[in-house]
């Protein structure tokens, strides 16, 4: 529902995926990103007379993958189409695709949201080719092309109209996007074009099973821009029809510096594409043992994973699927559990303090550069009370710059943590009789109190002191204090 509860938000996305493969889905021109302009084309992909399209068998197989990964139902025959269109990045003045007999259909994914979890289905996935890219020099009257990307393999996935909130979408892409890591099929890079989306979203009266006006949205280059477009967009429609206008189907850009969308073209100039079948690629049967095999290829999936992971591991669903998003992450645990049998103490940090700085950093948690058996090696320290969690949140941070391990910098810094009880006694004494209205508020019944004597002790220690021996040792010294004062009544 849209935050009056007054309308049900109904969303589509249609995702490009571009897949890695060296080269081009119809020639042998390399499809790496970053190069020079119009550094990799040939005849066939700028669609020079006589030239003749070929299919890249990885393109097949890597597209078969991701639509098994999807629980989609593989097509027994392909063909492939042409999208016209007139655009100038667009050489051929036509986009080789699929129209109505696409590599796969029928398929879903589960995610979760605030219920729990969702079924969400996937209409259709095919193949197609990419268009080149337009250039617009800065305070120049005129653009350039570079014809690169144009024959850059694409795999268009689009779901049904089951999303019914920002959130839900952003769970979908982000469900997405790890099936395609674990699949190795693409780089998934939003900034480099390799992993675009659009969206559907149209908002109707709730409990209304007619659909409303439909609104397209481009233009949103990350996750956080997707879900932010359409909670403009939910608020724009609901606005709108509070006030009984007319929504106009329309094509809309999401201006992100502006934070709103901004209308493209309405209904009336939407291209017709007349799809006609491609005379160049003839239609053809995919070979059911061509299936089988990449079927026996397939890796374990982040759900087979987050299952594995809670059985094998006993860890909650919740650190399992935290885990799992990224199967670099998720190796990065399995190789720490293999040296270290406290695979709950592992996921608390990977899942907290280094998924932390990997965020600040930009990168995943596997990336920072914190080998396995160094953060296994803190983890031991905490457990056979050498430092406190504490002191090992400290350390963490030059751990990851220095590459050295926790011992060496606890030994540096003479960070170990301080066990002696005649020593610890020596401080809490002094603790006590620094803070006596503290002890006084203690004996009077405020439990509290201990704390704040806790948290004196851990300060004049420097963090270095066991907190439970500490606790204890505070405990046994107040307990004392009140049998003294107590004996003295009586």
């Amino acid at each position: 529902m849209s935050s009056e509860g007054k309308y049900e938000t109904v969303i589509g996305l249609e995702v490009h995926l571009q897949l890695s493969t060296e080269s081009k889905v119809f020639c042998g021109c390399s499809a790496k990103f970053g190069q020079s302009p119009n550094s990799q084309t040939c005849p066939v992909c700028l669609g020079l007379p006589g030239t003749l399209p070929v299919l890249n068998e990885k393109v097949l197989k890597y597209g078969i993958k991701v639509a098994l990964s999807l629980n989609c139902e593989i097509a027994d025959m392909l063909k492939f189409d042409r999208k016209n269109y007139f655009y100038p990045d667009l050489p051929k003045n036509f986009q080789i695709s699929q129209y109505d007999k696409p590599l796969a259909n029928h398929g879903y994914i589960f995610i979760k949201n605030e219920q729990g979890e969702k079924k969400i289905g996937i209409t259709r996935a095919h193949i197609e080719e990419d268009a080149g890219k337009l250039v617009h020099p800065e305070n120049k009257n005129f653009s350039l092309v570079d014809f690169n990307r144009t024959g850059v393999p694409l795999l268009e996935i689009v779901s049904e109209p089951d999303l019914n909130s920002p959130e839900e979408a952003y769970e979908y892409l982000t469900a997405l996007k790890s099936i395609f890591e674990y699949l190795d099929v693409s780089t998934c890079n939003m900034e480099e074009g390799s992993l675009r989306c659009d969206a559907n979203l149209s908002l109707r009266p709730a409990g209304e099973k007619k659909l409303g006006t439909k609104i397209e949205l481009k233009n949103m280059n990350s996750f956080k821009g997707v879900k932010n477009a359409l909670a403009y967009e939910v608020k724009r429609q609901a606005q709108a029809l509070d006030k009984n206008e007319k929504i106009i189907q329309d094509t809309r850009l999401w201006d992100e510096q502006r934070g709103m969308t901004v209308s493209m073209r309405t209904k009336e100039e939407a291209h017709d594409y007349r799809y006609f079948p491609e005379p160049d690629l003839v239609p053809f049967y995919v070979d059911k043992d061509f299936v089988e095999k990449v079927k026996k290829e397939m890796p374990e999936l982040p759900q087979q994973k987050i299952e594995r992971f809670t059985k094998k591991y006993g860890l909650s669903t919740y650190d399992a699927t935290l885990l799992a998003q990224s199967r670099h992450v998720a190796g990065y645990f399995e190789e720490c559990a293999g040296i270290l049998k406290d695979p709950k103490a592992i996921a608390n940090w990977l899942n907290s303090d280094l998924a932390a700085h990997a965020n600040t950093e930009n990168k995943r948690a596997d990336e920072l550069g914190l080998s396995a058996e160094n953060l296994v090696g803190m983890i031991k320290l905490i457990k056979d009370n050498t430092i406190s969690g504490k002191i090992a949140k400290e350390i963490l941070p030059e751990m990851i710059k220095t590459k050295k391990s926790a011992a060496e910098i606890v030994k540096e810094k003479g960070l170990a943590q301080i066990s002696d009880a005649q020593s610890l006694e020596k401080l809490a004494d002094e603790v006590l009789a620094e803070n006596e209205k503290t002890v006084r508020d203690y004996a009077s019944g405020k439990e509290n109190a201990l704390t704040f004597l806790v948290g004196k002790f851990m300060q004049k220690t420097k963090g270095k002191a066991n907190p439970g021996l500490a606790n204890e040792i505070l405990r046994k010294k107040l307990g004392e204090k009140l049998k003294k004062k107590n004996d003295y009544r009586d």
